[in-house]
This record gives C-alpha cells, sequence and structure tokens, in this order.
C-alpha cells in the first residue's frame, strides 16, 4: 500500500518515563539507546513508522528536567522546541495519580502551542488495580484536555496497536517523508556513538556516564563488508577515565564488546571495533565540545 498520509508526533515526558523503549518498539527496531538512568537521550531523535497509508515520524526528546550546566540546558531547549510545529504530542507518564511539576510544564507548553496531545499513561504492567489507573486519568483530565487515554507498557507492548490507531488519526494528505526500510533519520554514525554511550550508562555507575561523550572517528566500509568503527569516549577527569578503561582494560573491553554486538544488530554485518578514551575537562559546559559531540543548535 503506498504512503499518502503523514503525521509528525512529538514524543515527551520526564527522564526515565520510557520514551526510548516506546520508540524502539513502536520502530520495531533499536534507534534510541535506553537505560535505567536519568537523562539518557540528548539530542531529538526521530523514527519511522508506516501503517497501511499513513507514515508517522515520531520526535523522542530528552527527558524534561532541570538544567544543571549547558548541555542540560540545550536538552531542555530541544524538549520545548519539539512541541511546537507537528500534529500531535504524546505526553508519557508513569501511572502516579498526581501530575508532578515536569508533567505540569510540559502540559502548560502543550496547552500554550495548541497542538491536539494524547495521554500516554506507561509501566501500567505495574498497576494491580484498575481503580489506580482510573485515579491517574482523573489527575491528568483536571490539568489538560486531552484528546484521548492510552494506558500502555512500552516493556511489554500492550497498548501499542491503540496508540498507533490515535496517532494515524492526525495524519495530514502529503507525500512520503521517509523512503521504505528507512526507520530513523539519524546518520549510522550517530547511532554507533550512541549505542557505544548507551554500554557506558549500563556499565558504570553513578554520575560517570553523563559526563561522558563519543566522537566517531573512523566508520569505513571495507570490501569485504566489515565496517570498521574507531570511537573516541570522552569524559571529564582523569579519575574517570581509570574507572572506565577498569582494572587490565576489563571494563572498556566488556563496554566495546556489548557495543559491537549491538552495532552488528543495527548494521546487520560484521563490525570491527576500537575503542579510546580522553579527558576533556568540564565539556558539558562548553558550546564548542557540545557541538563537536554532535549536539547542534538547529
Amino acid at each position: 500500500m503506498s504512503i499518502t498520509k503523514t503525521a509528525m508526533v512529538t514524543v515527551c515526558g520526564r527522564p526515565n518515563v520510557g520514551k526510548s523503549t516506546l520508540l524502539n518498539a513502536l520502530v520495531g527496531e533499536k534507534i534510541a539507546i535506553v537505560s535505567n538512568k536519568p537523562q539518557t537521550t540528548r539530542n531529538r531523535i526521530c523514527g519511522v513508522v508506516n501503517r497501511g497509508d499513513t507514515q508517522l515520524v515520531l520526535l523522542d526528546t530528552p527527558g524534561f528536567h532541570k538544567a544543571k550546566n549547558r548541555l542540560g540546558d540545550y536538552m531542555v531547549k530541544v524538549t520545548r522546541e519539539s512541541i511546537a510545529d507537528v500534529d500531535a504530542v504524546v505526553l508519557i507518564v508513569e501511572p502516579v495519580p498526581h501530575v508532578g511539576i515536569p508533567e505540569q510544564e510540559l502540559v502548560k507548553k502543550i496547552g500554550e502551542s495548541g497542538v491536539p496531545a494524547i495521554l500516554c499513561i506507561n509501566k501500567i504492567d505495574t498497576i494491580e488495580k484498575k481503580e489506580d489507573l482510573l485515579a491517574v486519568i482523573a489527575a491528568y483530565s483536571e490539568a489538560h484536555a486531552f484528546d484521548a487515554v492510552v494506558p500502555i507498557s512500552a516493556m511489554k507492548q500492550d497498548g501499542l496497536d491503540e496508540l498507533l490507531g490515535e496517532l494515524c488519526k492526525y495524519a495530514q494528505e502529503g507525500p512520503q517523508l521517509f523512503p521504505d526500510g528507512m526507520t530513523t533519520d539519524q546518520p549510522d554514525r550517530q547511532v554507533v556513538g550512541e549505542i557505544v554511550r548507551e554500554k557506558m550508562l549500563r556499565n558504570l555507575d553513578k554520575e560517570i556516564p553523563h559526563g561522558t561523550a563519543v566522537e566517531i572517528t573512523r566508520f569505513i566500509e571495507r570490501d569485504d563488508e566489515v565496517i570498521e568503527v574507531e570511537a573516541t569516549i570522552y569524559c571529564e577527569k582523569k579519575s574517570h577515565k581509570g574507572i572506565i578503561i577498569g582494572k587490565n582494560g576489563a571494563m572498556l573491553k566488556k563496554i566495546s564488546t556489548e557495543a559491537r554486538h549491538d552495532i552488528e544488530r543495527f548494521m546487520g554485518t560484521k563490525v570491527y571495533l576500537q575503542t579510546w578514551v580522553k579527558v576533556k575537562e568540564n565539556w558539558r559546559d562548553n558550546m564548542n565540545y557540545i557541538r563537536s559531540f554532535g549536539y547542534q543548535d538547529e
């Protein structure tokens, strides 16, 4: 079936609410990194879902939070700007029966934009009684007149068909924006760098991974179809460099091995990955570094 309609949809919410898990589940491929640490997503990531004659372009945004540095300011700005100029907004919340401060700010922004909004209550697999879900719906219905409320579990892939059905209602007649088979607008290099960063988020404790950035310095497809990747991990302190490398290089090897497996799955071919670790002190407060690591102002 050919695509005759499209809808641009922003997915927003507080950090760690399941935005990237939902995006990956809807797209059917890992295009956004996922970890149990907040503020995993730094850039706006675009996922593409074709359903019948409709193409949905989903914008995954960084979690809305109180910024502590210039990188944080950039992430909040990306989220704010993503709510304007789209056909619909999905606000993802946890099943808690009161509207938190980040949600209040996002609801206010949605109200000011006048964009149609769907309330998506994630993690419903953690709810024991139906009354608990009704209390969540009641709290948010008082805060904003949402077009629809869709309870889901992104992790268990429950409720996703209902959500896609609601989103298709906002599609406008128009040409196909992305070709068949394309699931994201991110360059392969960027996805690869984000996968390396995800493995740091999963393997390192506390604040260290948030002070890291990954630069892909080499990305070459050889004649034998093996892709050669060289990745430089930047951290903010010498002591962090030692932790990332680990005793006898064990931690860096673990991060690299896990990353290579995921990159091979994403690229569909064998990958040769080399990683290095360098120190760039306080890079999160230096806009030149922030831009050089791919966090560009539009």
